[in-house]
């Protein structure tokens, strides 16, 4: 810059223009001291190098860098201002200190377009910067949201799945509880029996443990790798086995037939009558339970179960049926499942006097 102002200034040889040398060394220097003003209060620089552009060409260099200045760090309205205004004080030059060179309509022409030029072009670099910017910004926040979506998948993942395995625990410990109240009732049965009775509670002791060290594990841990697929409708027969070597009489009805519903349907449909089964060995011990599945493509899944309500204190109790406490939360949850497949659940006393719980999932065609 300290060249095109002293080259600006060595331009000048005209006879007329002589006695004017000191001001222009003296307006060059200012004007070259406002450079480094120009980087951080780029208007106010502009504003008083554009007025010593009415008073010595000097600062046409100088003034022409604060209107690109201007315009890439300020938005074009407060550009164009810089620039008419640095168009006027040429024009003002121009009048009292005329070119040899040009007339003076050329030279005003000349200017316009040297002040149109660098707005516009300042103009175009700040428009560029703040877009290239601006897409970094949406990168990075979409590459945040990415990572918080997934997060939040995972977290949704290691709930259900946690979630699924308290109820296989929730299963197991009631099995345990009713093999344990057996052999708290019966200890004078046969040996073999009291064997059996005992090899099944250690078993079932295993396995509680092995599901509650994976709930723990899906809980602590980051990923939801490791975890084993979740039962179905096609191991209700199994289910249904267990309760009854606990003791408890199950009657399944099963009338889907052939046709199998949508593996989420069928997971939520198996949790059901699970949750079903371990609730009345909680709170009707030894009673019956009844299981009937109907459903086809397009009409749903219906689910019921039913058992008498709980003997009134003081009856006689089953022989060998431990009842088992529970948080009352059950039903909670089991409404909670089906609400979150969209189904439709009912729950409450029959005109009979049994239990009833009835839950309709959807089943598309």
């Amino acid at each position: 810059m300290a060249l095109l102002v002293g080259a600006t200034i060595y331009g000048l040889p005209e006879e007329a223009h002589r006695h004017l040398l000191v001001l222009d060394v003296l307006v060059g220097v200012l004007g070259l001291a406002l450079m480094p003003v120009l980087v951080r209060w780029p208007v106010p620089a502009a504003t008083v190098l554009t007025v010593l552009a009415v008073i010595s060409p000097a600062a046409t260099p100088t003034a022409s860098a604060a209107a690109l200045q201007v315009a890439q760090c300020r938005p074009f309205r407060l550009a164009a201002v810089i620039g008419t205004a640095g168009v006027a004080a040429h024009a003002v030059q121009g009048a009292w200190r005329p070119s040899a060179s040009l007339s003076y309509p050329w030279w005003l022409v000349m200017i316009t377009v040297a002040y149109a030029a660098l707005v516009g072009w300042g103009t175009v670099g700040r428009i560029r910067r703040e877009l290239v910017a601006s897409l970094r910004e949406r990168a990075r926040r979409a590459e945040a949201d990415q990572e918080r979506r997934v997060a939040e998948a995972r977290l949704a993942e290691r709930t259900r799945i946690a979630r699924e395995m308290h109820d296989v625990l929730a299963h197991r410990l009631s099995l345990l509880a009713t093999y344990a109240g057996a052999l708290e009732y019966r200890p004078d049965a046969a040996p073999e029996k009291l064997s059996a009775a005992a090899g099944v509670v250690r078993t079932g002791v295993h396995e509680a443990l092995d599901e509650l060290r994976q709930v723990i594990s899906v809980l602590r841990e980051d990923d939801d790798t490791g975890t084993r697929p979740q039962p179905t409708l096609g191991d209700l027969d199994r289910l249904v086995g267990e309760s009854r070597d606990a003791g408890t009489p199950v009657a399944l009805d099963n009338r889907v037939g052939t046709g199998e519903p949508p593996a989420a349907v069928s997971r939520t449909a198996y949790r059901i009558v699970q949750e079903g089964l371990t609730n009345a060995r909680k709170h009707a011990p030894g009673a019956p339970v009844t299981v009937v599945l109907d459903g086809a493509p397009g009409e749903g899944l219906r689910i019921e179960l039913r058992n008498p309500v709980p003997v009134p204190a003081g009856a006689a109790v089953v022989p060998g049926a431990a009842v088992v406490p529970g948080a009352g939360t059950g039903l909670l949850g089991l409404t909670e499942r089906v609400g979150l497949a969209r189904g439709e659940i009912e729950h409450g006393l029959s005109p009979s006097g049994d239990f009833r719980l009835r839950v309709r999932l959807p089943w598309p065609t």
